[in-house]
């Protein structure tokens, strides 16, 4: 089955009326995500490729029951969208927001994360890829024809490295639950330690492969959770291994300060918590088979 999505996720896309917004959203309903429409204030009541507009996220949940949004919105203003759907879905029950919007000033962002952290709303990215289960709905910009349904639960931090992942999962016959990309900024919603639980307690994943790149200390506290807490077998990839110091990636929160957040760290800290750590980019679907025997 899934984490976090199915049958009954009805996705919004915030920022419909760009071009980068209606392309992913087309794509989407074309993948059989169910897509109600999306938002661009002042250009409610509106229509495009036969997607409804409305000016508010609150409009359009009213209207719909949508539980998720999908943002396409602007990097200055990215950060107020995601709040306003945290306000439309609040007296809801709360819902999914989907940020792939790169760029958005940090300090915007701690202000976003504390608060949602404060609704029953869980954000997902932002800066990432987006997060699908294989046959049911995909609700980002990832190729959806690489996925197969499956029972390996997959956590990226990395776009570009969920796609190779999925793809050798599925040229491995494992197949996929549910992949989600978290996302490379310093601050991100939803965590690899919230999706390990999640995966956890899920029945119909059977194990998990783990992305993560250099700095931070999030694999370091990812593996302390596998630890004590994961049952599954865990296989994990962390990216920027052969980086030289000083090189500066592509991703905000990749820094390694203070020679902590190095790749041998996280290596390290992954295989004393039991993981089977991919040698390189095209080992990790052979690592999970290896972490399942």
């Amino acid at each position: 089955m899934s984490i976090l999505v199915d049958s009954a996720t009805k996705v919004l896309t915030q920022g419909i009326t760009g071009s980068a917004g209606l392309f992913h959203s087309q794509q989407c309903r074309e993948y059989g995500t169910p897509m109600v429409g999306g938002v661009t204030p002042g250009k409610g009541g509106t229509e495009v490729d036969g997607f409804p507009v409305w000016n508010t996220v609150e409009e359009c949940v009213e209207e719909t029951g949508a539980n998720c949004s999908l943002i396409f919105v602007p990097p200055p203003f990215a950060a107020d969208a995601i709040m306003e759907a945290a306000d439309a879905f609040e007296s809801r029950g709360g819902g999914l927001i989907v940020a792939i919007t790169e760029g958005i000033p940090v300090l915007d962002m701690v202000k976003a994360y504390d608060y949602v952290a404060k609704t029953k709303s869980r954000l997902i990215g932002p800066n990432c890829p987006g997060i699908i289960t294989p046959g049911v709905a995909k609700i980002g910009i990832m190729p959806g024809y690489i996925h197969t349904p499956g029972r390996i639960g997959l956590i990226s931090k990395s776009g570009t490295l969920t796609y190779e992942a999925v793809w050798q999962l599925s040229n491995v016959g494992l197949g996929q639950s549910t992949a989600v990309g978290i996302g490379g900024d310093p601050i991100i919603g939803t965590t690899f330690i919230d999706l390990l639980e999640l995966f956890e307690n899920d029945p119909d994943t059977d194990a998990i492969l783990m992305i993560g790149e250099i700095g931070g200390d999030a694999e370091v506290q990812a593996a302390a959770y596998i630890k004590d807490h994961v049952t599954k077998p865990v296989a994990g990839f962390i990216a920027g291994r052969t980086a030289p110091p000083g090189k500066r990636m592509g991703h905000a929160g990749a820094i390694i300060s203070g020679g902590s957040g190095t790749a041998e760290e996280k290596i390290a800290a992954l295989k004393a918590a039991g993981v089977e750590v991919a040698e390189s980019p095209a080992d990790m679907g052979a690592a999970v088979q290896r972490a399942m025997k």
